[in-house]
């Protein structure tokens, strides 16, 4: 069962009224369980009774996602069950358990499917209880705003996943460019990949990308685009903006890389399986690059945001949402877990403890992080950047052969003629 498109046969199925279950902070009594769409009320910290929960996550987040899990589990009487699901299959599994009223309590999802979830009704309207938190306006304005709909908000942050402009050290210094200074614009980023292509070493590229994988080009290209004060979509995400000068810019910019060689050449049928694996390994000067793999980075890698063309910087804040699912029972246990996983304990002693990004900017310059300023950088970038919402992302972006995919194909391995009319069919599926 597909449960993305707006018009779905399960959105239309639904009619639970899920925008009545709101989880009310102000009350304290009752245990908070319900029936699917009944109002709840859970008192601020929820419910800590020794109750079982259940938690799906994808598999990219596992790591991530067993740590805060097994943290919970040792400091509260509630246990959380997770179940960790391939990333192929995730969304299948979710629309099966949607339409037959068996989601978890808890289930995260990648950022870009949010919007399209709340609007389904997978996930109950827990605004009264983020408002009250004194910290909310610290929180991930990107996965907060992914989450809205109609002024009201339905997941926190689970895990962030940014992407980040690494370049390898030693290579900087074999090309005689300064190892300890990032590239301050998407030209000087170009003419550094040259510069490393130009050392003429067996099986080394200047750079890499994955030239057949939507999802890793809307990561990585997005940015540049922002960077530069551009936007890729107008603000309900309905139309692309592709034909932009700054958008052109980035696309000239690649063009040239792949036509001058200095682009890892398996780049071009990239599907996303390996696409971060030649720098991984050490013959990739510099690439956008997923923040989370800074830890299994093993060479010494520098780190800044991604910057666009003339300067700027940005990032694309990816990763999963997480919320209370429309058919739990234990609305008051599972906001008692979500309440803790937004807390210093769990941000800075659990995520940041293992050089994971933290969701609140108010603890980017927590002590573990400042044990390496890459980290630091990680962190007050995440504030700088943007997470992009469309009801049709996942058609217009991700999918294999989506219009995105055919539009920078054409564009960066071809000549360049079909921009107007691949932008517009990409507006076409957005305005759906």
């Amino acid at each position: 069962m597909k449960i993305f498109h707006r018009r779905g046969g399960l959105r239309a199925a639904m009619t639970l009224g899920l925008s009545a279950a709101v989880l009310a902070l102000a009350a304290c009594g009752g245990g908070g369980n319900g029936t699917p769409g009944a109002a709840v009320s859970v008192a601020a910290e929820g419910t800590d009774d020794g109750s079982e929960l259940t938690l799906w996550t994808r598999a990219p987040l596992e790591k991530q996602a067993k740590l805060l899990v097994e943290a919970y589990n040792k400091s509260h009487k509630n246990q959380v069950s997770l179940t960790v699901v391939p990333n192929d299959d995730y969304v299948a599994k979710v629309g099966a358990a949607a339409g037959s009223g068996g989601l978890p309590d808890l289930f995260a999802a990648d950022i870009v499917y949010v919007p399209n979830w709340v609007r389904q009704g997978l996930f109950r309207d827990i605004s009264a209880n983020i408002d009250g938190l004194s910290f909310k306006d610290s929180i991930n304005k990107g996965h907060l705003g992914a989450g809205t709909v109609d002024g009201k908000e339905h997941v926190l942050p689970f895990v962030l996943d940014l992407s980040m402009l690494f370049w390898n050290k030693a290579l900087f210094k074999e090309a005689g460019l300064d190892p300890e200074k990032a590239p301050a614009t998407l030209e000087e980023y170009a003419d550094a990949a040259k510069k490393i292509q130009a050392l003429g070493k067996k099986d080394v590229y200047g750079t890499a990308t994955g030239l057949n994988c939507g999802g890793c080009l809307v990561f990585t290209w997005f940015p540049s685009i922002w960077a530069a004060g551009g936007q890729v979509m107008n603000g309900e995400g309905t139309q692309a903006t592709f034909t932009s000068e700054q958008s052109t810019k980035v696309l000239d910019t690649w063009r040239d890389l792949w036509k001058s060689g200095a682009v890892l050449p398996s780049s071009k049928d990239e599907t996303g399986a390996t696409w971060t694996a030649g720098f991984t390994e050490g013959k990739v000067g510099l690439m956008f690059y997923p923040a989370t793999l800074l830890s299994s980075t093993p060479f010494d890698a520098g780190v800044a945001g991604i910057p666009g063309p003339g300067g700027g910087a940005s990032t694309f804040v990816g990763g999963d949402g997480i919320g209370i699912s429309k058919d739990s029972k234990k609305a008051a246990q599972a906001w008692n877990f979500l309440n803790w996983m937004m807390s210093e304990e769990a941000q800075v002693e659990v995520l940041a403890k293992n050089n994971d990004v933290v969701s609140r900017e108010d603890l980017a310059n927590n002590p573990y992080a400042a044990k390496d300023p890459r980290l630091v950088t990680i962190n007050e970038v995440a504030g700088k950047g943007q997470t992009p919402v469309a009801t049709n992302f996942q058609q217009a972006y991700n999918a294999a052969n989506s219009p995105w995919l055919s539009l920078v194909r054409d564009y960066v391995l071809g000549d360049g003629g079909k921009l107007q009319s691949n932008n517009e069919q990409i507006t076409s599926v957005l305005s759906q």
